[in-house]
């Protein structure tokens, strides 16, 4: 825990902005070729990579032309903002003028979340479509509550904004919106307010950063355990929107299970349970539709979660597998072991290939043993270097504890032929997640169109949800006479009962391209339709959106979309918080169609 937070040091730092992450973070070309990163915070930084742009070129099958990067946007064009005079005139008499910004940078930053397409790509390199009014920064319950009566009694519309991490398309303001549109950004709400250490239970404020939550946590020997990849970014308000999962949701669950009370402002007033209880019989719960409600019903100000003491040892290891299929059965069997560790992710031969193309080149010593194991790994055991994968692994708990699950995890690996591959590779690939985002960034710059997306499957339909997209990929880039070849891989980064997560990364090299955002985000429909059409979910812990919007009909009844839709109308007769997600996203003509119009026409 304590390495993660010092590799990371993600309490300090100024972010990019329209992109992911810190400005002392980015991946860059050297002048022998190589790639770097730059900066401190992870694993990967500070050595040169000779192998990573080798790597890039091998799966597109083209060459990256470094000569030819797209220009992004300096001067990005910021409509004039639309003005509630009578609310503009009721802010300034209620607040001090700190608190909210017409600035039109300011204006911008808050238009968007992180999906690659729909959003950063667009507003680096083209524009949006449209932006915020005005920022306001809620810095209290009762500047929550105020806020809200305020734009019931003006309508104006409402758009909670927490780290801005969403790659679901849930910042992605409506078009057809014509009121004001006023984001309220949480992120001064970032206090943790209580410890109860009897009951393991802390209260924190919404907009608190996850890895601030975990160090003020740890100040007092204390951990959430809460992990997912956006940890440096993303808030806790936010998880509780999204319904998120973490990397360590086999020992703490998954945000569902850590968080006992919830506190929403809505236009009726503040929805919540009374008592933070570890359990209750209260009827029909309604917290439990605060879980995935995507800035759709009000502003999450506080919550009440799980904590945990901080676990007296971290260990990290990793195995190799001969193929994906035997990895995926190691995790079947494991899943429905007594000795799960905290996380454990298998990557598929694609992203196993890409972090080996990522290591730092070797010498001396370390050069000769590291030659002796891939002779013995590709030689004597006959592992092929095209279908071999990994597994990383994060063991957390007491001494006992940890020493149980390494001997029976190993133990368990050897009967589908894994083979130990050290502590250092596997906390390389643990950390390596947080620097994806950075790497999408860096191939945007040169005409590379990367996202990821994720699903839920039965253990029963993982191949047959992996195949669907690499076929369903394949065939809509023959269909759109893309370059080269196009990126799919995958990875199980969750485990359970009776299936898993898989992770899925896509892309392609979009050079030359017409509309290059358009065609990917067609694809990227198409995919999500094989993953749906194969057995697997609507998203896993991303949520709906309005990228996968289209989906809704194939998860739920039409009775439970119109009671949910009822709900709503009864919280929130106005649509005040009018960001129009998930069910009550706008139901414009679909892709498919769309481009029949465009055909025919």
């Amino acid at each position: 825990m304590a390495e993660n937070r010092a590799a990371m040091k993600a309490s300090a730092g100024k972010l990019w902005g329209h992109r992911w992450g810190f400005e002392d973070t980015k991946f860059v070309i050297n002048e022998d070729c190589s790639v770097s990163l730059t900066g401190n915070r992870y694993p990967l930084c500070g050595y040169r990579m000779y192998d990573f742009l080798p790597y890039v070129e091998e799966v597109l099958g083209m060459p990256v032309d470094l000569r030819d990067q797209l220009e992004e946007v300096q001067d990005k064009p910021v409509p004039a903002a639309r003005r509630n005079e009578a609310f503009c005139q009721a802010l300034e008499e209620t607040f001090e003028d700190h608190q909210y910004s017409f600035d039109d940078r300011e204006r911008l930053l808050h238009s968007h979340g992180q999906t690659t397409t729909e959003e950063v790509y667009k507003v680096i390199y083209r524009r949006l479509e449209r932006i915020v009014d005005m920022v306001f920064y809620c810095d209290s319950e009762k500047a929550a509550q105020e806020l809200v009566q305020l734009a019931c009694r003006h309508d104006v519309c409402l758009v909670p904004f927490g780290g801005g991490t969403s790659v679901s398309s849930a910042l992605r303001l409506p078009e057809n919106e014509s009121r004001m549109i006023v984001s309220v950004d949480m992120k001064r709400l970032d206090k943790l307010e209580w410890i109860d250490r009897d009951n393991l239970r802390a209260c924190a404020q919404a907009g608190i950063t996850g890895m601030r939550l975990e160090e003020e946590l740890a100040k007092q020997g204390f951990t959430s355990g809460h992990e997912p990849d956006s940890v440096e970014l993303s808030t806790l308000g936010g998880w509780i929107s999204t319904n998120a999962s973490g990397m360590k949701k086999n020992r703490y669950g998954n945000i569902e299970q850590i968080v006992e009370k919830i506190s929403m402002i809505t236009p009726q007033g503040t929805l919540e349970q009374l008592e933070a209880l570890p359990r209750a019989s209260l009827g029909m719960q309604l917290q439990s539709l605060l879980f995935g409600s995507e800035g759709n019903l009000g502003l999450i100000t506080k919550a009440v979660f799980k904590i945990h003491p901080k676990p007296e040892v971290q260990r990290y290891g990793s195995v190799v597998f001969p193929n994906f299929r035997l990895g995926v059965e190691f995790m079947q069997r494991l899943a429905h072991s007594g000795f799960v560790p905290a996380s454990i992710r298998l990557v598929d031969n694609v992203q196993f290939r890409f972090g080996q193309a990522l290591k730092p080149p070797s010498s001396g010593t370390k050069a000769w043993a590291d030659r002796l194991k891939k002779f013995y790994v590709l030689k004597l055991r006959g592992f092929d270097p095209f279908e071999m994968v990994a597994a990383t692994i994060v063991m957390e708990g007491s001494r006992q504890e940890v020493g149980f699950q390494e001997s029976n995890i190993y133990r368990l690996a050897k009967q589908f032929q894994g083979l130990p591959a050290g502590a250092e590779n596997g906390r390389r690939g643990y950390m390596l997640t947080y620097a994806i985002a950075y790497i999408r960034d860096f191939l945007a710059d040169y005409h590379i169109i990367g996202e990821t997306f994720e699903t839920s499957a039965p253990w029963s339909r993982i191949f047959d949800v992996c195949r669907a997209v690499e076929e369903t990929a394949a065939r809509r880039h023959r269909e759109f006479s893309l370059p080269g070849k196009f990126y799919v891989s995958a990875r199980v980064t969750q485990v359970y009962h009776t299936g898993v997560c898989i992770y899925f990364m896509y892309g392609f090299c979009a050079k030359g391209v017409e509309n290059a955002e358009d065609v990917f985000a067609d694809i990227e429909h198409s995919l999500r339709q094989s993953i749906l059409e194969n057995g697997g979910s609507i998203s896993h812990h991303h949520g709906v959106g309005k990228l996968r919007k289209d989906f809704m009909k194939d998860t739920l009844s039409p009775s439970s979309i119109e009671l949910l839709k009822k709900i709503k109308q009864a919280s929130d007769p106005n649509n005040v918080f009018g960001i129009r997600n998930n069910v009550f996203a706008e139901q414009g003509v679909s892709r498919k169609d769309a481009k029949t119009q465009r055909t025919q026409g």
